[in-house]
């Protein structure tokens, strides 16, 4: 049985979609990842007096930071990976729900699409 062209178009979209769909949680994983990391270099921070010598890589060097803008640069990033990963999580939940939708569809199309066949051979 040949596939409709209208349907093989919305299995082109729907595999172009849930590529999509694993590029985002990929990203989410990635996003989450650097959160714990910059939580633990945080916590440990913290652990430490204002007096600690501080560095901080750029590129291939370490350059000495005051130990304050150190702290304050570690919670702004926090806050801007928590506040990415909770837009990629909305993104994720919109593609999620189209991913879905589309397949509803595709479904009911193909039904639509073998239910005259079927009706064809009982005759």
């Amino acid at each position: 049985m040949e596939i409709p062209e209208n349907i093989q178009h919305q299995l082109n979209q729907f595999q172009q979609l849930q590529q999509q769909a694993q590029a985002v949680t990929m990203q989410i994983q990635n996003v989450e990842i650097q959160v714990q990391e910059t939580e633990k270099a945080l916590e440990e921070l913290n652990k430490t007096d204002a007096s600690t010598e501080v560095f901080k890589q750029a590129g291939t060097l370490l350059i000495k930071v005051d130990y304050d803008e150190a702290v304050s640069d570690m919670e702004e990033k926090l806050e801007t990976l928590k506040l990415r990963s909770q837009t990629m999580a909305r993104q994720e939940e919109r593609v999620m729900k189209k991913l879905e939708e589309m397949q509803n569809s595709i479904q009911a199309a193909m039904q639509g699409t073998l239910a005259p066949e079927a009706d064809e051979d009982d005759d």
